[in-house]
């Protein structure tokens, strides 16, 4: 199966994983706050690897974790039922640091931003007199 096909795949399950979070599961340990990343195929169609994103507690992380792992057949036998392939890859479920590191990227940079004092701000605002037009007419 070419690439293409693959990441087409690939798409189809994370939009059906995506769907049955957001509409189908009704584990309370399941965050709200959780999405689909993205998903990745192996090449011998065995295995998906789902990255899974919660927004919240390293705690909350891991029940989401653990309830999706336990509702994988399940998941699995649905997302099944709305793909036309012969072989349905087994889904494995993977937490995915990169959305919460970038969250922490922006609030550190907000964080930053926060301590630049007002003064140092609007003098970085404000135009060179260089740039300026000195006679006043266009250019």
């Amino acid at each position: 199966m070419g690439s293409f096909r693959l990441d087409k795949m690939a798409s189809f399950i994370r939009s059906l994983v995506s769907e049955m979070l957001a509409t189908k599961m009704n584990d309370p340990r399941v965050s709200r706050f959780a999405s689909v990343t993205r998903v990745e195929i192996s090449g011998d169609l065995q295995t998906a690897r789902v990255y899974v994103s919660v927004m919240g507690t390293p705690a909350e992380e891991r029940r989401t974790l653990e309830a999706l792992t336990h509702a994988r057949g399940h998941i699995q036998r649905w997302v099944s039922r709305r793909l036309s392939v012969r072989h349905m890859p087994e889904l494995r479920f993977v937490v995915d640091p990169s959305i919460k590191g970038t969250a922490e990227t922006l609030r550190r940079i907000n964080d930053a931003m926060r301590e630049i004092p007002p003064e140092a701000d609007a003098a970085a605002a404000e135009p060179d007199a260089t740039e300026e037009d000195t006679d006043g007419g266009p250019a």
